[in-house]
């Protein structure tokens, strides 16, 4: 039975020392009685509040950990859209390997590292798809091989429960994913198998009312690190059970649809698998397994991805300091904007593009692009001159010239009042065009 935010409140410690995230330990029962947090979350919980509250307080999808050495979570969401609150665990992007296929393609896929705003991106898992014609024995080779070779959990797609068995012996303890249990195999070996090594099962039937039964049984066996298989044949109604199931797990504590959901794109055509994959991102997807390695895919999904999975209130930022870029003297330009990350890294690319080293001001401005800063008062002149005097510029460089962005071109009179001895120089609104500015405008002074 869900418990009220009253009920949940009296087992809290009552400190209302707001460590988690709550004003108040009062706001914090109502939010767990919401699940639109968990339990976890405040330090202070006593055992007895653990016990007591139990599944009252988990999450409503639930959460489950893929891999060993480089561990993603999946599930443990709270929200239907992440300006509720916002989502916990980024959808794992894994790439499927046809049994066989040469070991230093896992290489690739598991070197495939690009950094962006910052963050280094990564592929999460590989999948491993048997041949039709292999032996159980030579697909756990297989599986044992392309894991030692990347350490990458795996997504081990056996035609049988004997291979699937002997290739999950083969890389026990790699937390990988099973697949996939339908209702006529849930209640033999692949059960016990996923018991047995510590792996995670994949489950499946015709529908949802299947599934909804297969969970049931499976979690009142004791066993209860699954992920779901939706059997869908549309990127429509992709979207539509995705959401469904969400909704059911989020608004009605449908706990037999309450997992992270594992999906097989392979349309036959790449800009297809593209969208497929792009929808599972956007509605919910939990594992997204790629039909081969593509960079140009990848670096695409992984970064809506990672926009997605920000979190909205708290955008990402570098920070705030001087930053050298190349190798600047005191002699070098001085260019400013502001710390979030994005256009940081935009602003800083563009400045190495164009062959010169230069200085980098970065003021505190909690993360806001230029326009967004100084609509809130944090890009000022007066607090980017407050900035600069904390940082001793005038000690580090001789330069006595700022450039700052063309969107705050207003701010160069006061930016000039607060740093008595310094000249503004108005560069361009878009980063894009800083390389033209420095070689046509700022080299030519």
């Amino acid at each position: 039975m869900a418990l009220s935010g009253l009920q949940i409140q009296k087992l809290l410690p009552g400190t209302n020392c707001k460590e988690c995230g709550s004003s108040t330990c009062m706001a914090f029962a109502m939010k767990l009685a919401a699940k639109k947090a968990m339990l976890s979350e405040c330090p202070y919980a006593s055992e007895e509040a653990k016990q007591t509250l139990g599944a009252a307080s988990e999450p409503p999808v639930k959460g489950v950990k893929i891999g060993a050495g480089i561990v993603s979570p999946v599930g443990e969401e709270t929200v239907m859209y992440r300006h509720e609150k916002t989502f916990v665990n980024k959808p794992v992007i894994a790439v499927n390997l046809n049994e066989g296929a040469d070991l230093s393609l896992a290489q690739k896929i598991r070197d495939y590292l690009p950094v962006r705003v910052g963050e280094e991106l990564f592929i999460g898992a590989i999948s491993v798809t048997q041949k039709n014609d292999s032996s159980a024995a030579a697909f756990a080779d297989y599986c044992a091989r392309v894991y030692e070779k990347t350490k990458l959990p795996l997504i081990i797609r056996a035609k049988d429960i004997e291979s699937l068995d002997k290739a999950s012996s083969a890389v026990a303890g790699s937390h990988s994913v099973l697949c996939t249990v339908a209702a006529d195999t849930a209640d033999n070996e692949a059960v016990n198998i996923a018991k047995r090594d510590n792996h995670v099962l994949a489950v499946t039937a015709p529908d949802i009312d299947g599934i909804f039964g297969l969970t049931t049984k499976i979690k009142e066996s004791g066993f209860n690190d699954l992920v779901i298989q939706f059997k869908t044949h549309s990127l429509c109604e992709s979207f539509q059970t995705n959401s469904i199931a969400r909704k059911a797990a989020l608004k009605n504590n449908v706990k037999a649809l309450g997992y992270a959901s594992l999906s097989f794109i392979d349309t036959g055509n790449a800009m297809d698998d593209i969208v497929a994959a792009v929808t599972e991102i956007d509605k919910f997807g939990g594992i997204i397994v790629l039909p081969s390695f593509d960079p140009a895919q990848l670096i695409t999904l992984l970064a809506l991805r990672q926009n997605i999975y920000t979190d909205p209130q708290k955008p990402i930022q570098v920070e705030p300091k001087l930053y050298a870029i190349g190798e600047p003297d005191k002699k070098s330009p001085v260019f400013v904007t502001t710390n979030f990350s994005l256009t940081y890294f935009l602003v800083s690319g563009e400045i190495e593009n164009s062959g010169i080293s230069a200085w980098l001001i970065i003021p505190e401005c909690e993360g806001f692009s230029v326009l967004t800063a100084w609509a809130a008062g944090k890009f000022s002149g007066a607090s980017i001159g407050k900035f600069i005097k904390e940082i001793d510029l005038e000690k580090l460089v001789d330069a006595r010239e700022i450039v700052i962005p063309g969107y705050v071109a207003q701010i160069s009179g006061e930016l000039e009042e607060n740093l008595p001895g310094f000249k503004v120089l108005v560069g361009p609104a878009e980063a894009a065009d800083l390389e033209g500015f420095i070689k046509n405008v700022l080299l030519k002074k």
